[in-house]
């Protein structure tokens, strides 16, 4: 699970879960003189605990697994994130009914008192599962909370393209699968005794940068955002995450040809605010 996917938004539902936790132990209910009155909280009040607790914490948890996995996954032609959604909304919905009716209907029974008012833990509840269900919502369409919640790191000193890197690959300078202007193993290198760089065949050679003024670099997204086949072909072949250096080799236009770490390429079509290394 890759953290640095994670948005400004899901960083809004993460804190909403933890204050929703900690109105769980609050006590749901206000009498007034009461004092010295034990009273219940959500863990003592099942209907409570399912239906606002640990609805808005499980959604909570959907959203956020959802958004740091690579590829996710889908159930009945919805991705966990979109149940994540329907869980702070259901959460939501259900607090707002606990403080309408704290005593749940216990109040019409006998003289009809009125009954408890809503405690504090109520009220934190409801706070809590409206912050979480408005995040979950607004974070695919309000550019502050598309924003990545951590950003990417930038290395000290990035190597050129093509330079011998000292790593593994995922930032700029690091070794890449297959080796950008490096010989492959089996094939001499320049310089080496008896065997010049000019006399070996142009198929073992290493590729050649693209030709023209462009200059390949590495790069990180602000936010996920889908490669697009060379080929014009409308479906994603992968998602580029935040957090993660990428290696631009080629300019098409506003878009750039991107190579992912298992060494596919694509196009992405949305280079802005892009961070180059």
């Amino acid at each position: 699970m890759n953290i640095r996917s994670l948005t400004r938004g899901d960083g809004v539902v993460i804190g909403a879960a933890v204050l929703l936790f900690v109105a769980s132990f609050l006590d749901i209910y206000s009498v007034d003189g009461a004092t010295g009155l034990d009273l219940p909280n959500a863990w003592s009040s099942g209907p409570l605990l399912v239906g606002v607790v640990l609805a808005g914490i499980i959604g909570a948890a959907l959203i956020v697994v959802a958004r740091g996995l690579p590829q996710v996954p889908k159930v009945a032609g919805l991705d966990l994130g979109q149940f994540g959604v329907a869980f702070t909304v259901f959460a939501a919905w259900s607090a707002l009914g606990n403080i309408f009716d704290p005593a749940g209907g216990a109040n019409n029974v006998g003289d009809g008192s009125t009954g408890p008012d809503a405690g504090i833990g109520l009220i934190l509840a409801l706070v809590a599962t409206l912050i979480m269900a408005a995040a979950a919502i607004a974070s695919p369409l309000v550019p502050a909370l598309k924003a990545a919640l951590l950003p990417a790191p930038r290395p000290a000193a990035p190597q050129p393209y093509g330079a011998q890197p000292p790593g593994g690959y995922g930032y700029p300078g690091a070794q890449q699968p297959g080796g950008y202007g490096h010989p492959q193993p089996g094939q001499p290198g320049p310089g080496q005794p008896g065997q010049p760089y000019a006399s070996q065949p142009q198929q073992a050679q290493a590729p050649q940068p693209p030709a023209g003024d462009f200059s390949p670099f590495w790069f990180a997204v602000p936010v996920p955002r889908p490669l697009f086949a060379e080929d014009g072909s409308p479906t994603p072949i992968a998602e580029l995450a935040p957090g993660t250096w990428y290696l631009a080799v080629e300019q098409r236009g506003p878009a750039l040809v991107a190579q992912t770490q298992d060494g596919r390429r694509g196009v992405l079509q949305d280079t802005s605010g892009i961070q180059r290394g």
